[in-house]
């Protein structure tokens, strides 16, 4: 059975593959017809030698192999949440990128370079309440780019939101 294209789902930072998030959008992509794969980068993420997030930039690479590679057979659309969300915006600048479903986006992180992505239909999910990446900045991003924006009352994690995380990756792929 061929698929419309592929999702890559990045994790945020010390989550996994498995978490509730990029496993309901993993069951979103498979009931729509989209291949898709979870990376697993907690081993990145485990070398606090290099920064207090690990790894971001052989996250970077690790992502920018699977998605050139993906990009060999058809469509991509890249998902991530914090620092997912972080890196597949910056992947989206190196591979031939269909859409991007971001949620709970660092648009500045430290002494990283501002979060830049490519000019693609993007889906923003964050929370007013977000501890670590205030809501304005987001909304700010989300406004120059023209992406659609849920804002949802939670927090970070929106651990309160996955089904609604979930709805707006459907109406992304959907309108794909």
């Amino acid at each position: 059975m061929s698929t419309r294209g592929h999702c890559i789902l990045s994790h945020g930072f010390e989550s996994g593959p498995d978490a509730t998030k990029v496993t309901a959008l993993a069951d979103v992509a498979q009931r729509l017809g989209w291949s898709h794969e979870r990376p697993d980068y907690t081993d990145l993420d485990a070398k606090r030698e290099v920064s207090e997030v690990g790894d971001v930039h052989a996250r970077v690479a690790r992502l920018l192999a699977l998605a050139q590679d993906a990009a060999t057979r058809g469509p991509v659309v890249l998902a991530g949440s914090s620092l997912g969300a972080y890196i597949s915006g910056l992947v989206s600048l190196q591979v031939p990128t269909l859409g991007l479903f971001l949620m709970a986006p660092p648009v500045r992180m430290g002494e990283a370079p501002r979060l830049e992505a490519a000019r693609v239909p993007t889906s923003i999910i964050h929370g007013w309440n977000d501890e670590l990446i205030p809501a304005a900045e987001v909304v700010a991003w989300s406004y120059a780019r023209s992406a659609r924006l849920l804002l949802v009352d939670d927090s970070h994690r929106l651990s309160n939101h996955v089904e609604a995380s979930a709805e707006a990756f459907a109406s992304l792929l959907s309108a794909l």
